[in-house]
């Protein structure tokens, strides 16, 4: 979620110091340099800072200030409680620097004027402040065009600003309604549970094909086929004077005929198959993991509580 309209510092508000700690050290590792990085929270133990006149705490007080780094501030500022000349506050980096220019070392009163010095509206950088009066921690990067980068990891280690907290107010108020706490008799407390609803869709799970191929094989007929045959007889003649003359070269002609096979082929339908599809019913078990509400209730002294069940619960 990008809530900073690609500004060139990006702010994150942290309600615990350690996350913002690390949100820091995720900084470092994704190549963000200590001078693009500032931090400003509220020093709880004034008492045990170095007095302002002692030459060791200015000095470390100066160095803070000045931006000697992030980690001087979480080992110097909070372990040892040294304390930078700009009052009960814990700063480095850019932020520092802008507050000592915006409030001459004024606490608080300059951190708007920091913000503002920034490039932030002065409405959330009010808004940044109040934040800070009540305890949070707040984190600025000079994003040098890397804005989506650095509040994706301020995010993710538990920060927000003002465009969320305005996004959640509007959007939500019967939200932050329903939260509040109910001290009058006679109010409803609706108890929610999830339920599963399943849903069918057609998907493409395989795919037939039917096709022919053409296959040879040598086949054989038995086909009867007629000849004829020359039959020569040869019997003795009663030896009768004959009226004809011997004719030399006579001869004669007895055409002799067969049967000769001719095959061809034609193609004939031996089978017909029919393709289409049909519809199967069958079971399949789903499953879920949801979630329901239980109601819970708490007594404090002498209350008498009596339970009892109404009506029929409506199906879903």
């Amino acid at each position: 979620m990008q809530t900073t309209h690609q500004r060139s510092t990006v702010v994150g508000v942290f309600n615990d110091r350690a996350r913002a700690q690390e949100a820091v050290r995720a900084l470092k590792q994704a190549g963000f340099r200590e001078e693009q990085i500032g931090v400003v929270a509220r020093h709880e133990e004034t008492e045990h800072a170095v007095a302002e006149g002692s030459k060791a705490g200015a000095g470390a007080a100066t160095g803070l200030a000045a931006g000697a780094g992030i980690a001087a501030l979480w080992s110097l500022g909070i372990s040892l409680g040294v304390l930078p000349v700009i009052g009960p506050i814990l700063a480095a980096g850019p932020i520092a620097a802008a507050l000592l220019s915006a409030a001459g070392g004024a606490a608080a009163g300059g951190l708007v004027g920091a913000l503002i010095g920034l490039g932030i509206p002065e409405d959330e950088a009010k808004y940044y402040e109040s934040e800070f009066q009540s305890g949070r921690t707040i984190v600025t990067v000079h994003a040098e065009g890397r804005t989506e980068e650095a509040w994706t990891i301020l995010h993710r280690h538990g920060a927000y600003n003002r465009e969320m907290v305005a996004a959640a107010t509007t959007t939500a108020p019967a939200a932050h309604a329903a939260s509040a706490v109910r001290t009058h008799a006679g109010e409803t407390v609706k108890v929610h549970e999830e339920q599963l609803h399943a849903t069918k869709r057609p998907v493409e799970t395989g795919e037939v094909r039917v096709r022919k191929e053409v296959h040879t094989e040598q086949q054989t007929l038995n086909v009867p086929v007629t000849r004829e045959e020359v039959v020569i007889e040869r019997r003795p003649a009663s030896g009768h004077a004959s009226t004809s003359d011997i004719r030399p070269g006579e001869e004669v002609r007895i055409p002799v005929k067969e049967e000769k096979v001719h095959v061809e082929k034609e193609a004939v339908v031996k089978e017909e198959v029919s393709v289409g599809k049909r519809k199967v019913t069958e079971n399949e078990k789903v499953s879920g993991t949801v979630r329901k509400e239980e109601v819970k209730v708490e007594r404090e002294g002498e209350v008498e509580v009596h339970s009892r069940t109404t009506g029929t619960p409506k199906k879903p």
